[in-house]
């Protein structure tokens, strides 16, 4: 079995990429929005310091399945992609095996030391949230298998349907029948369970398939691609890890730095950043195996190619929503609760960096494609020093938005550094005529377009209602004229006369 890539043109790939991305876009979504819906019900149905120890314990059973993955999340899309890539498709069991084997073990030890940390209810939580946390393990190392096998399907249809629906309904019923710390953090937590079976089917289905009829490999074969996997996927565990704590670190030193109260109000107000990330990883998760299978290859041409179109595509979905943020970020706090208005100026400042980080398109993953773990894992680690650094000088001062301070100082670390190594290693760069083009568009539709009119409507719920009616159909209509540069029409079906 030959990978597609050695035979299909740039092009091809573009629509490749298109597809799967599309379908996990909707799926991330939809993702967002759960986890937009579940924090309002959590933020209403608890106090804000129950809210605040919910959003802790949840970040904190993330952080640890983030560590029992390994880096696996990179390693088990690398290797399949680059194996297929490069004739050794006969080795596929064995590379499965050595990734997926570690992360279940690890993951019944933390679960087990999870399970006695804590105190008081958050305790109780945590003890819930343990329970699970190998299924959650197992159910994203098993679909990023999947992914490495280019299949978007199980990801889109387990994890982001119909995890998120059952999640959406067990907290809901929870909220309304037992309104308590572990109940909803036991909801939050027990659609990890269907999840997980469903994902070992759609991983055997996918393998079964993708495998060369008798298979066979060397014992010498799988004991050197241990190796290797193990040199590359080894300093992209700790990255991991970093990069998770990079997300959900600063929720837990705003909770014993600030209080639970100042934790739920910087937990509500960043939860935007969630859905922008959801959109990242429904881009780059489509076109990961791709980019492997390139630049393992040799092929730049095509690499750079699929970074720069991708990266247009997510300036084109993400800036909207950030700029948009900013210009309602009171009224969209408003809809949490009346106590959560004072994490405006957070939204805003984390709606900024957004901005820098999605303008450098999915970078880090391009530099772990690129073999560059090491230098990932660096950038990693310079940002969580200064998101710690800048939380313990700044959080005691001023609470929520020292938090955002320290993320969004971070997030430009953690994209810009990495966006100069890509350059300089691999003579990448994600700044395409499609990125120019969803930039300006983005910024003149929601940034000087609203600007604008509120200049002239006045800045209340009127002028913003009215700033809104106009930039969406002023961006809808100008993404439509630049449909060519933006390469949208490789989201729709491939004419049939087209040279392949």
């Amino acid at each position: 079995m030959t990978s597609g890539l050695l035979t299909a043109n740039p092009a091809e790939q573009t629509r490749g990429a298109a597809r799967g991305g599309l379908a996990n876009i909707a799926g991330s979504a939809l993702a967002g929005g759960v986890g937009v819906v579940v924090t309002w019900i959590v933020a209403r149905r608890l106090g804000p310091a129950e809210a605040g120890a919910f959003f802790s314990a949840t970040a904190a059973f993330v952080l640890a399945g983030g560590l029992a993955k390994l880096g696996t999340g990179t390693g088990l899309v690398y290797w399949p992609a680059r194996l297929r890539a490069t004739g050794r498709d006969h080795l596929l069991g064995a590379c499965l095996r050595t990734g997926i084997l570690p992360v279940v073990g690890l993951s019944l030890v933390l679960a087990l030391a999870m399970g006695i940390a804590g105190s008081g209810g958050h305790r109780d939580a945590l003890r819930m949230l343990a329970v699970f946390l190998p299924l959650q393990v197992l159910t994203d190392t098993l679909l990023t298998a999947t992914r490495g096998y280019r299949s978007m399907r199980p990801t889109v249809l387990v994890d982001r349907v119909t995890r998120n629906v059952l999640q959406l309904l067990t907290v809901g019923a929870a909220a309304l029948w037992f309104p308590s710390l572990p109940a909803l953090a036991l909801a939050w937590a027990v659609p990890y369970l269907p999840a997980a079976v469903l994902a070992g089917l759609a991983a055997r289905r996918v393998h079964l398939t993708g495998r060369p009829a008798g298979a066979t490999s060397r014992r010498a074969e799988r004991r050197a691609l241990r190796r290797e996997f193990w040199l590359f996927t080894g300093p992209r565990a700790l990255a991991a890890v970093a990069q998770l704590a990079l997300q959900r670190v600063d929720v837990l030193l705003v909770a014993a730095l600030g209080g639970l109260g100042a934790a739920a109000v910087y937990a509500v107000a960043g939860r935007f950043v969630i859905l922008i990330q959801f959109a990242n990883q429904g881009i780059s998760q489509s076109v990961q195996p791709r980019l492997a299978e390139a630049l393992s290859t040799g092929d730049r041409d095509t690499a750079n190619r699929l970074y720069q179109v991708a990266t247009g595509w997510l300036v084109l979905i993400t800036w909207p929503i950030s700029l948009l943020v900013i210009l309602l970020a009171p009224y969209y706090l408003r809809f949490f609760g009346p106590g959560y208005a004072a994490g405006t100026p957070v939204v805003r400042l984390l709606a900024v960096a957004m901005l820098v980080a999605t303008g450098c398109g999915m970078v880090d993953m391009v530099l772990a494609m690129a073999g560059r773990t090491s230098l990932n894992l660096g950038n990693v680690l310079v940002a969580l020093a200064v998101t710690i650094g800048l939380d313990v000088l700044l959080i005691p001062r001023w609470g929520a938005l020292g938090a955002a301070a320290g993320l969004a100082g971070a997030m430009v670390a953690n994209n810009l550094l990495p966006l100069v190594q890509v350059y300089r290693g691999a003579r990448l760069h994600p700044f395409g005529p499609g990125t120019r083009a969803a930039a300006l568009l983005a910024a003149g539709c929601f940034g000087v377009l609203p600007w604008a009119v509120t200049t002239l409507a006045g800045g209340g719920p009127a002028g913003l209602a009215l700033a809104t009616a106009v930039a969406v159909p002023a961006f809808a209509g100008g993404a439509w004229l630049l449909r060519d540069r933006l390469e949208l029409g490789a989201f729709t079906r491939r004419n049939p006369q087209e040279a392949s």
